[in-house]
């Protein structure tokens, strides 16, 4: 079994993150997306810096290589890096609103080796310490069947725009142990 540490990114660590995702977005969204999809997704998807900036971000290392990335967040925004159009930094109220699982990443030589299920874990314990009561994302089409497993449910499914091609995403919801 491999070992992994976490620890809550900084705004050191960006351009490795940055980096990760550009790959994880390339190579992980083969057979879910077109080529023309997948450069989309570059526009619709990315790392959104208020979430290091609330500390609700976490990278996951195998020694000095980072194997993955994600967080959760309190404000509105459901998906999207600094660069999406309509992002929401409204605090949500954790009784009545579900925190946001955000920019997941896996870095391709480390799939299915945990790194997400990690990830995922430590946002749901982290979101429910501070009293939300369930989780949602919008989760791309290749990340569906982990969550799915993960207790997750599909809510909708839409598309955002990246220019002016659609990149299919799914609103997904669990309900958060208390």
């Amino acid at each position: 079994m491999e070992s992994f540490t976490h620890r809550i990114a900084t705004t050191g660590d960006i351009p490795a993150i940055s980096a990760l995702m550009r790959a994880a977005i390339g190579e992980l969204q083969r057979g879910f997306l077109s080529d023309e999809q997948i450069a989309a997704s570059r526009l619709v998807m990315g790392l959104d810096t208020q979430l290091i900036a609330d500390g609700t971000y976490l990278v996951v290392e195998a020694g000095a290589a980072l194997a993955g990335c994600g967080g959760w967040s309190q404000r509105a925004t459901l998906f999207g890096g600094d660069h999406t159009p309509g992002r929401e930094p409204t605090l949500l109220d954790p009784a009545k609103d579900a925190a946001r699982i955000r920019a997941m990443y896996t870095a391709p030589g480390f799939t299915r080796r945990g790194v997400a299920r990690l990830i995922l874990g430590l946002c749901e314990t982290a979101a429910s310490a501070e009293g939300f009561r369930a989780a949602e994302m919008a989760a791309t089409l290749a990340g569906e069947p982990l969550y799915l497993t993960c207790g997750y449910r599909e809510i909708e499914r839409f598309t955002a725009m990246g220019g002016d091609v659609p990149v299919p995403l799914i609103r997904m919801r669990k309900a958060l142990a208390g």
